[in-house]
């Protein structure tokens, strides 16, 4: 994915898109125009998203994004896209914490003005660790930093975690509680069960995640810990930076409601992904960026809470990510973009560190 061309998103024709949106936009604003329409091109495998000017004299802002449900023809990444619940999600942020979320203007349910739900949020300036061509690779903004500046980044970061989980209050996020029985780590983990059910369906199962799964049990946390409002897709590719400093936090289609350490292993392992492909691809990357002991030590200082159980965390943000990825494999397969190939687990990118940490060889002794 580093280094292959980006994989189909959708099937939906731009220029219809934004006559649509322009009508809809018209009842409620008459007389509204879209300009400066164009398309993220370094983030974002799932929701739709579209930046683009809002021209009118009474408009609540000018710069705008839309975030639209997946196309259901383009083999979307997963089953349901919520997107009530996510501008929910927004605005309780925004309203709970001081964490910067972008401002959300309107939510249309109705899926006949697209062809799918979407909401119009505020579009935050600024710059964010791209995906493609990985932030890890030599020559973009947040390699050519220094490592004072990385530092400050990662900070800043760590303590947008700290807030979230410190200032939301609980009760407000038990909405976000997946369905089933036990706690809300066993529900999550269950979640993700049918999750990768739905993803194999009708194709070849994976036995690697599988036994990911099996490992999952045998490191199975004896106090999960209190459950929080989890960001879900933490990871510095999901934050508009002002220089080194957050400035919006996006992607919110994942939050839950769980324990704080199912963020702090996203975030540890998801740059732990880029920064393995980058150095199977000759370069060094950023090895000390968001290293797993620094994380849990700033975070520790931060909220007064040591994350605990973090080989467990760390395994189940890979075998999530390797769930996602290995959709996105079969989307490119039902595109003809790939072919199947003999071995299904070789589908999975970072399948040499899954086995690792399924092993438990992947983390240094302590």
């Amino acid at each position: 994915m580093a280094t292959a061309p980006r994989p189909r998103t959708t099937t939906r024709d731009p220029e219809e898109l934004v006559r649509r949106l322009t009508a809809w936009l018209g009842t409620r604003l008459p007389g509204a125009r879209v300009g400066g329409v164009a398309a993220p091109a370094s983030n974002g495998m799932s929701s739709e998203t579209l930046l683009f000017d809002l021209v009118h004299p009474s408009a609540p802002v000018s710069a705008c994004a839309l975030r639209l449900a997946a196309d259901p023809a383009a083999y979307s990444v997963f089953p349901v896209y919520d997107m009530a619940r996510q501008y929910r999600v927004m605005r309780l942020v925004a309203e709970h914490t001081d964490v910067p979320v972008p401002r959300v203007l309107w939510l249309e349910e109705d899926p006949g003005p697209l062809g799918a739900p979407f909401f119009v949020m505020e579009r935050a300036a600024g710059r964010v660790p791209p995906d493609v061509m990985p932030y890890t690779y030599e020559g973009n903004w947040l390699h050519s930093a220094t490592d004072a500046e990385r530092a400050r980044l990662q900070d800043a970061t760590l303590g947008v975690l700290a807030r979230l989980h410190d200032q939301f209050p609980a009760k407000e996020a038990r909405f976000l509680t997946e369905p089933g029985t036990g706690d809300p780590l066993r529900r999550h983990v269950d979640a993700q069960r049918a999750y990768y059910a739905w993803v194999v369906d009708g194709v070849a199962r994976s036995p690697l995640i599988e036994a990911a799964f099996d490992r999952l049990e045998e490191l199975w946390p004896q106090d999960p810990g209190p459950a929080v409002l989890s960001w879900g897709d933490a990871r510095i590719g999901n934050i508009v930076y002002d220089g080194f400093e957050p400035a919006a936090v996006l992607d919110w289609e994942m939050a839950s409601y769980g324990p704080r350490e199912l963020d702090l292993g996203w975030t540890v392992y998801l740059h732990r992904f880029f920064q393995d492909l980058t150095v199977g691809f000759g370069q060094p990357g950023l090895p000390d960026l968001l290293r797993r002991d620094a994380v849990e030590r700033r975070y520790a200082e931060l909220t007064g809470h040591t994350p605990g159980d973090m080989e467990f965390h760390t395994l189940y943000a890979a075998l999530r990510h390797a769930v996602v990825m290995l959709r996105v494999a079969y989307r490119q397969v039902h595109f003809g973009e790939a072919r199947v190939p003999e071995d299904p687990d070789t589908m999975i990118l970072h399948r040499a560190s899954l086995e690792a940490m399924v092993r438990g060889t992947y983390w240094p002794a302590p």
